[in-house]
């Protein structure tokens, strides 16, 4: 209810029938009648009517009204102070307005009390503006408070003060800051509430500028030794990352309080330095439940989640706060079950949610996609009357977004009562997250305030939908802004330059990293493995990994999958058995890198092994991909006949991928009768898919069937499915080049195809023959080998021979397999040139250098 709408009710009669009067004052309210103390004592007709002095009746026996009124009020018995106010002519005194503006714990009470304010003309003085601004902070209306606080004719250090508060509460960090200031130019010095309330902001936003001038204000205005001001001053430097000047801070207060060994705990915890948290939180001369809860965070903000829980557990009493920060620390570390799970467990214990609690466990069905569990805590939210809480609103458009309901998403939105940055990037990232970057585009376009987190969001949009050149654009267009990235936007950055093959981009980035301290965090590190070993630097990847100095199974995996996808099947399994060995336990994706691994290694039984360990040790179910790196292992190897029965014999039922790992099994040792098969299997699954009419066409093709392969294309072509034109990229001078086959579109045309002739030239001296097999065409034979001569990374590695130092490695990525007759030369050309070839395509890398290739023909 607005204010005005409350007036207006207001200014109804005051001596209306009891039910309407009643019915005006809400559902809670207590009819006023009894004989223990009422205040008012309604009589039978003959007995209640007693005439004034002027001959006039009163029904109500009125006893020392302010004094009773206000005696209601503390006892919080607001909806009958409410209604004595309405049913009667009175004319509070400020004290009584005082009195219930403290106790309103809802802006609909608050609001009918300022009605009334209005309604009777009554003048409020600075004391009660205070009063009543402060009542629309706790309220969380903060819009009301800042029109009050715009309106008052006079203001003081409590007036600001609150302000700032509400501000900083409400994570408007910006605009506390800004109101300390106008405080300060306005002549209004600070108190230590004040600087209690202002220290927070800085510590929100990083700003140890800021925070470095309001000490210089604490200094002068002599409240250095005041205990809160200085734990205060405490958590601003250790939020800051500036422990030293923190523990200065500690080490020169007078007097310390919980709050202020608090505060050191947690920084040298949230710092990393747990040896002197642990050692600090044995010297505290008292513990609270506070002091156990900052080393928890401590070694959950670190990634420690084993630890954090273990302290957790520890503690003697635990509060909402102990149980929000596990819960929150699980969800953000990759533990959303066990996040789920803790918070049954909490409400068991008969604590209840929070604000804050609901935001993590939301944040925990976001990670998971969970979006019934969502549903079920939205309702809860709800009946909790939360809903309009900016944060909480916040994470259920986020946590709609990520699980696939942006409409939902947007409905939250649309219903939020306030917004601020976080409100924005949460719609941003729902959009941009399912794929609808127009969208998500508009409202980055008109969000009031673009933060690190908005560029974040978009920059992670378009790269997780394949526009990378449009990420790295508005990866450039924030560093012109002067926003520096954080680690999240190294994250959502790195897979771009990894799917380009920047690698020199690559490494600049990583640079940054480690001027900016972000080398330790695990996610960065996890994203620097996969780019390194994207970008063909194997050597590189092995590097970030040797130097992280804590490890989670997300990086463990991480350098598996890098070694599985190089080829090099016994050093990824070599990483698994180290992390197993310190026992970090294996996941789901972990075991496709192994699987991966022993199947481009050709490692059949060591295949086996690892499949039947991690259903019967770990006890992980195996999904789609576990089966298909199975088919691919037992296919590639030939055994086909096995392959073909696993698949037969899955729990589960095949997906194309499955079936199409055995048709290019099947491709590679030419089973015609088996692959017409699978291939059937394929277009009753999935007949738009191209990639199973060239896998067979190429199947006929190396028996020479042309009227099959013709037969093929035609139903295709009645189909309407249309294969995907091979293309190779490359990086040069910082910028990427794309070719097609026979590609003639490049400025180095000419050049190019000069150093195509020459190659092709020296290969046929020592014994080259073009592999016309893979020439899908029933053509002459020299027309064949002109096409194969041309094929788009044959292009690409030219243009990169012309155009970099000798002894450069080439990088070249393709979208497609690499072909037969392609890996066959590209063997050659790295001999003659001297040069590392490295070709990443649609399934591995191949390192080609002085005429091998490091896949070893198996592949």
């Amino acid at each position: 209810m607005n204010i005005k709408a409350a007036a207006k009710l207001a200014m109804a009669q005051p001596r209306r029938l009891q039910q309407k009067r009643m019915a005006f004052v809400g559902e809670s309210i207590l009819p006023l009648q009894g004989s223990n103390g009422s205040l008012f004592y309604p009589q039978d007709d003959s007995e209640s009517k007693k005439a004034d002095g002027n001959g006039n009746t009163s029904n109500l026996d009125v006893i020392d009204m302010g004094g009773d009124l206000k005696m209601i009020c503390k006892q919080g018995r607001l909806n009958e102070v409410l209604q004595i106010l309405h049913r009667i002519d009175i004319w509070p005194d400020s004290d009584i307005y005082v009195s219930l503006l403290q106790g309103c714990f809802s802006k609909f009470h608050g609001s009918l009390v300022h009605a009334h304010m209005m309604q009777t003309g009554f003048e409020p003085n600075l004391f009660l503006n205070n009063t009543l601004m402060i009542m629309y902070t706790k309220c969380g209306s903060l819009v009301d408070a800042q029109k009050v606080f715009g309106e008052m004719p006079k203001r003081n250090v409590v007036s600001w003060t609150a302000m700032i508060a509400a501000y900083a509460r409400r994570g408007f960090n910006e605009e506390a800051l800004r109101m300390y200031y106008q405080m300060k130019k306005m002549g209004v010095q600070p108190n230590e509430f004040t600087f209690a309330s202002v220290l927070p902001t800085c510590a929100g936003l990083a700003a140890l500028d800021h925070g470095k001038e309001i000490h210089e204000d604490i200094f002068r205005s002599g409240l250095e030794s005041n205990v809160f001001v200085g734990s205060a001053l405490v958590d601003m430097y250790v939020k800051c990352g500036f422990i030293e000047d923190a523990r200065q801070v500690f080490d020169q207060m007078p007097q310390r309080n919980v709050v202020s060994w608090n505060a050191m705990i947690g920084g040298y915890a949230l710092n990393g330095h747990f040896d002197e948290a642990l050692k600090m939180f044995q010297q505290m001369p008292e513990r609270d439940v506070v002091s156990w809860n900052a080393l928890v965070a401590g070694y959950a903000q670190d990634g420690n989640i084993e630890e954090a829980l273990k302290l957790f557990y520890e503690t003697p009493e635990r509060d909402i706060v102990s149980w929000t920060t596990v819960i929150t620390a699980c969800a953000q570390n990759g533990y959303g079950q066990k996040a789920l799970l803790l918070f049954c467990q909490m409400q068991q214990t008969g604590i209840q949610p929070n604000q804050f609690t609901f935001t993590g466990v939301l944040q925990a069905c976001s990670n998971l996609g969970a979006l019934n569990h969502g549903r079920e805590i939205h309702a809860e939210i709800v009946r909790r009357g939360l809903q309009d809480d900016v944060f909480v609103g916040s994470a259920l458009v986020y946590m709609y977004g990520k699980s696939g309901s942006v409409e939902n998403a947007q409905r939250v939105f649309d219903r939020m009562t306030e917004l601020n940055a976080v409100s924005w990037n949460a719609i941003i990232v729902g959009y941009a997250h399912n794929g609808c970057l127009d969208e998500a585009l508009k409202l980055f376009e008109k969000i009031p305030e673009r933060t690190v987190v908005s560029w974040n969001a978009m920059i992670a949009g378009y790269a997780q939908n394949g526009h990378f050149n449009e990420a790295l654009n508005f990866f450039q267009q924030m560093q012109l802004t002067g926003l520096k990235p954080n680690p999240d936007t190294i994250a959502s950055i790195l897979p771009a330059f990894s799917h380009l093959a920047a690698l020199e981009q690559g490494k600049r980035v990583h640079e940054y990293t480690i001027r900016s301290g972000f080398q330790r965090d695990v996610f960065v590190g996890s994203a620097l493995v996969d780019m390194y070993a994207k970008c063909g630097s194997i050597e590189d990847a092995q590097k970030v990994f040797d130097n992280m100095p804590r490890r989670d199974v997300v990086f463990w995996t991480a350098m598996i999958v890098a070694y599985a996808m190089h080829g090099c099947g016994k050093e990824a399994l070599q990483i698994f058995e180290q992390m197993e060995n310190i026992g970090v336990k294996p996941s789901r994706v972990t075991f496709i890198g192994v699987l991966s691994a022993c199947c481009h290694a050709g490692l059949v039984d060591r295949g086996w092994q690892y499949f039947e360990r991690m259903i019967q040790y770990y006890h992980i179910t195996p999904v789609m991909e576990h089966y298909c790196c199975m088919v691919d292992l037992l296919g590639r190897a030939g055994f086909l006949d096995e392959a073909h029965a696993f698949i037969n014999k899955m729990p589960i039922k095949p997906e194309p991928a499955v079936w199409g790992s055995l048709l290019g099994a099947c491709r590679i040792h030419g089973n015609i009768g088996l692959g017409e098969h699978v291939a059937e299997r394929l277009f009753e699954l999935d007949p738009q898919k191209p990639a199973t009419y060239v896998l067979l066409s190429n199947l006929y093709a190396a028996a020479g069937r042309w009227n099959d392969i013709e037969k093929v294309r035609k139903l295709m072509k009645d189909r309407g499915v249309k294969k995907m034109p091979g293309c190779s990229w490359i990086v040069v001078n910082k910028k990427v080049y794309s070719f097609l086959i026979g590609d003639r579109s490049h400025p180095q045309t000419e050049e190019i195809y000069a150093e195509l002739e020459r190659l092709s030239g020296q290969m046929k001296e020592v014994g080259y023959e073009p592999n016309r097999m893979f020439a899908l065409n029933d053509v002459e034979e020299e027309q064949k080998e002109h096409i194969l001569g041309h094929h788009s990374e044959k292009l690409a590695i030219a243009f990169g021979l012309i155009n970099t130092s000798p002894g450069m490695p080439i990088r070249v990525i393709k979208n497609l397999r690499v072909c037969g007759d392609c890996h066959s030369a590209i063997k050659l050309i790295s001999k003659i040139v001297g040069r590392d070839i490295v070709i990443r395509d649609a399934n591995r890398f191949h390192h080609f250098k002085d005429g091998s290739c490091s896949c070893g023909d198996y592949w």
